[in-house]
């Protein structure tokens, strides 16, 4: 497994100018021996992503939103479990998706056409903006008063890419679906590498992505939407009308954001 130095023991003396903060070393199995994020104690405010993107990737730290939803539940409270997270890197996403395809495959679908039917291509047009810029420009929506997470907070993890935060601290949100989030990580590196998502928004048990090469055709929507269903089977199993086909027009064909909950 490959990793980087951890930079948040050292976080104090690093020369970054933060928000008051703290840095979160709490799991389901007690303390860790390091910490897993730094977490801001106020509410993220307007222009917060990008200065920390930018002054983070010297140190090696991502930014990332942190949701606490309307129990008011922030990172020490989220069930941490990075002893039971392994490096995405040593999973191979078509073989992921596959694999829980296989378990969900809905029930609508024709049984003589419920076998995987593999990753979606690459888009084929070019996304309007850079992955990072609209990952801020997302971010500078969900925060401040008029915001749709007007009291999301800004945090910082040690992860060598986006796709890679949600292992990075041990998130354990899919645990009912999946107890080793890096096999979802996996997933959301193919993802990094085909449309461009950038993780913007983790809550307890939900996941916000940017995209900024989204599929632009029905025919690309609905191959996507066939990893979606694989990769987190509440978002159609749970919201109506539970239609894979009506998912992938309404929630995936040229939407710059995906999100996820799992029960």
């Amino acid at each position: 497994m490959a990793t980087l130095p951890n930079p948040l023991p050292s976080l104090a003396t690093s020369g970054l100018r933060l928000p008051p903060g703290s840095l979160v070393d709490t799991t389901l199995d007690g303390t860790w021996h390091e910490p897993l994020l730094w977490c801001a104690d106020e509410a993220a405010t307007h222009g917060a992503w990008r200065a920390l993107r930018t002054a983070g990737r010297t140190v090696g730290l991502l930014p990332v939103l942190i949701d606490g939803g309307r129990r008011d539940q922030w990172p020490a409270q989220w069930d941490l479990t990075p002893d039971s997270t392994s490096y995405p890197g040593d999973h191979d996403a078509e073989e992921v998706l596959a694999e829980y395809w296989n378990g969900n495959a809905p029930e609508e679908i024709d049984p003589a056409e419920s076998d995987w039917p593999g990753l979606a291509p690459v888009p084929s047009a070019e996304g309007q903006d850079a992955p990072d810029d609209l990952a801020a420009a997302i971010a500078e929506e969900c925060v401040g008063p008029e915001g749709w997470f007007p009291g999301s907070r800004m945090a910082l993890v040690p992860a060598r890419r986006s796709a890679d935060i949600p292992a990075a601290i041990g998130w354990s949100g899919p645990l009912n679906f999946e107890e080793d989030t890096a096999r979802l990580c996996a997933v959301l590196r193919s993802w990094e590498d085909r449309f461009g998502i950038r993780v913007v928004m983790l809550g307890f048990d939900t996941l916000t992505l940017s995209v900024s090469r989204p599929p632009t055709t029905l025919a690309e929507a609905r191959a996507v939407a066939a990893e979606h269903y694989a990769f987190c089977p509440d978002n159609i199993d749970q919201s109506p009308p539970h239609d894979l086909d009506v998912y992938a027009e309404k929630q995936v064909l040229g939407q710059e954001i995906w999100s996820f909950w799992w029960d």
